[in-house]
């Protein structure tokens, strides 16, 4: 399944016989999903059908949606303009509890108030039915919806192909890495040789003896379970990004995975001399790449 962005935007419009619907969509990334509505006082009786819908589709992310309705002119002539008395009376009660409780001598604006939104009412507003305009408002939103999922795919293509580039190049950096330890040992041996000869002066050394002592630090050293386990994390993450369901939440964990791996490697590298240098070299390349998947995964829904 492909992966899909959490950003993305999408406009639609709609002309109905009383004027022009007009909803928008539009997405960026966040932890969890987050919906914010931004609608005429006439729509309040739709959103809770127009959040269902979008839960139905989007699973993560913040999404602002935009509903605006242009009413014709010729509409607005079947009834004269009223004034929203609830929301006006409302708005006096604040305005003197306010100057009352600050002791602040003034008197309410009407001509303030009244530049409210939705403070003047049309009387044909009321009489637009309530299933019509809900139905054309949820078919509006299934369309915007339709063309945001593209949009997001389209992202998801460009984010997918950029994780699989990063993963191939953690897959080289362990080879190199591997390679790299498979010639360990004797470099192990030889250091300990030399350190030894020189602490003894140039006492014999039992063959047997010095071989377990190398052994043991290279042991110490040895960063082979680190390297399969990283190996392993970066297959997972190739697997992960195909899969169904909330994929970044899900990736987000592997990444620390891989990340603590890193750590464990870098901090066995020291004392290799050359061999050691390199390593610290790749296990940083390897720390950076997956920093760079962390950036994109931040994206993904």
């Amino acid at each position: 399944m492909p992966i899909r962005s959490m950003t993305g935007f999408a406009r639609v419009s709609r002309s109905l016989p009383s004027g022009e619907l007009t909803l928008s969509i539009k997405a960026v990334n966040h932890r969890g999903l987050d919906l914010h509505f931004h609608m005429p006082m006439e729509f309040d009786s739709v959103e809770p059908a127009l959040r269902a819908a979008i839960r139905k589709r989007i699973t993560r992310g913040h999404a602002q949606v935009q509903v605006s309705f242009k009413r014709n002119a010729e509409a607005g002539t079947d009834g004269a303009a009223v004034i929203n008395e609830p929301m006006l009376r409302a708005w006096l009660d604040s305005f003197r509890d306010v100057a009352a409780r600050y002791d602040i001598d003034s008197k309410p604006d009407l001509n303030q108030a009244l530049r409210l939104p939705g403070m003047i009412e049309s009387r044909a507003a009321a009489t637009v039915a309530d299933d019509t305009l809900e139905a054309e408002t949820l078919s509006a939103a299934a369309e915007a919806l339709d063309e945001l999922d593209q949009f997001r795919l389209r992202e998801g293509a460009a984010i997918d192909a950029e994780l699989r580039a990063r993963i191939a190049s953690i897959h080289e950096i362990v080879g190199r890495m591997e390679e790299i330890r498979s010639r360990a040992l004797p470099y192990f041996h030889k250091r300990l040789s030399d350190r030894l000869t020189e602490l003894l002066n140039g006492a014999h050394v039992e063959p047997a003896r010095l071989a377990q002592e190398a052994a043991l630090i290279a042991e110490r050293s040895d960063i082979s379970e680190e390297l399969v386990r990283l190996k392993t994390h970066a297959d997972q993450t190739g697997v992960l990004i195909s899969a169904e369901g909330e994929t970044g939440k899900k990736l987000d964990f592997l990444l620390q995975e891989m990340n603590r791996e890193t750590n464990t490697i870098l901090s066995k590298t020291g004392g290799l001399g050359e061999q050691g240098l390199t390593l610290t070299n790749l296990g940083l390349a390897a720390k950076a790449e997956i920093d760079r998947i962390r950036e994109q995964s931040l994206n993904i829904e």
